[in-house]
């Protein structure tokens, strides 16, 4: 895919704080149709690496009348081997297409060797993972020409050879490479139930300050084979109450910031999707008028 040039490209169009939903073929045509109040739209960069075709052709239309943000998966960030060259020189492209006002990878692999996995994988917090993180960002930063957010993952069992917790880890990252924070609310519902530790605390001591994109999504409660609850963070169902509680914890402490609605599977209707951007953004601007209020009177 040849990137457009200067007269071609868009410019880029800052994000702003309020809900928007991922963008899916489903609703290409109401989206078109109805031009919905909605903050912005997120694409996965990997659906959209083609030359061109019909998704590009929509994308386009769609990014002429929104700002939109650029969601990778493929990245392998945290892999025990090299970028793969050809993918981030396609992303690079991409972006250079798009000019999305914010794009983001996740803290976690899915390649090895010439073995590419639907997964997401964690990786074990050690100074050999952190160094090897930090100099992938790095590249990915200077290839891209602009900054990148790190997601925190959703994790299901803790490593034994982690020497750093996942707070300190993600803070050394942002502090070695200047990377920004996408915060992912419902990875932290996910991983404090699998793990038995408190999300208020993770939410509390996290790098705030450096976090400009906020994620929700919903997750399928299971069991393991002793009983006890797991949560598999599915992106296929409506944001949970306890997801929503955290949320407007999260919005107390930072602000209102770009949030996301992620749903990737079992794609509901537009009127479905829209109204759970419709909550995030309700839940923001309340907690916004509070602490204007409390700001103003004491």
């Amino acid at each position: 895919m040849a990137p457009q040039n200067d007269e071609q490209s868009p410019r880029r169009i800052a994000i702003p704080p309020r809900a928007g939903v991922g963008l899916k073929p489903e609703h290409y045509r109401t989206i078109l149709d109805t031009n919905p109040d909605i903050g912005f739209f997120e694409v996965h960069a990997e659906n959209y690496m083609g030359a061109g075709g019909l998704p590009h052709r929509y994308l386009s239309r769609i990014r002429d009348n929104f700002p939109l943000s650029l969601h990778g998966v493929g990245l392998s960030i945290g892999a025990d081997r090299s970028l793969d060259r050809d993918h981030l020189k396609r992303l690079s492209e991409l972006i250079e297409r798009y000019q999305p006002g914010l794009f983001s990878e996740h803290l976690a692999w899915s390649t090895h060797d010439t073995a590419y996995f639907d997964d997401l994988l964690p990786v074990p917090y050690t100074a050999e993972t952190l160094s090897r993180v930090v100099s992938h960002i790095d590249e990915v930063q200077e290839t891209l020409g602009r900054q990148m957010l790190l997601e925190n993952p959703s994790t299901y069992l803790a490593f034994a050879e982690s020497t750093y917790s996942e707070i300190d880890f993600i803070a050394e990252i942002v502090r070695r490479t200047g990377c920004g924070l996408l915060l992912d609310v419902n990875n932290v519902h996910v991983a404090a139930t699998n793990q038995q530790w408190d999300p208020i605390r993770y939410i509390d001591e996290y790098p705030l300050p450096h976090v400009q994109e906020i994620h929700l999504a919903g997750y399928t409660r299971e069991a393991d084979e002793k009983g006890r609850t797991l949560l598999i963070d599915t992106h296929d169902r409506p944001v949970d109450e306890i997801v929503w509680g955290l949320y407007g914890h999260t919005i107390t402490r930072l602000g209102p910031q770009p949030t996301l609605i992620e749903w990737d599977a079992k794609i509901p209707t537009w009127t479905e999707l829209k109204a759970e951007a419709e909550r995030a953004e309700a839940i923001m601007f309340a907690i916004g008028r509070k602490e204007q209020s409390r700001a103003r009177f004491g």
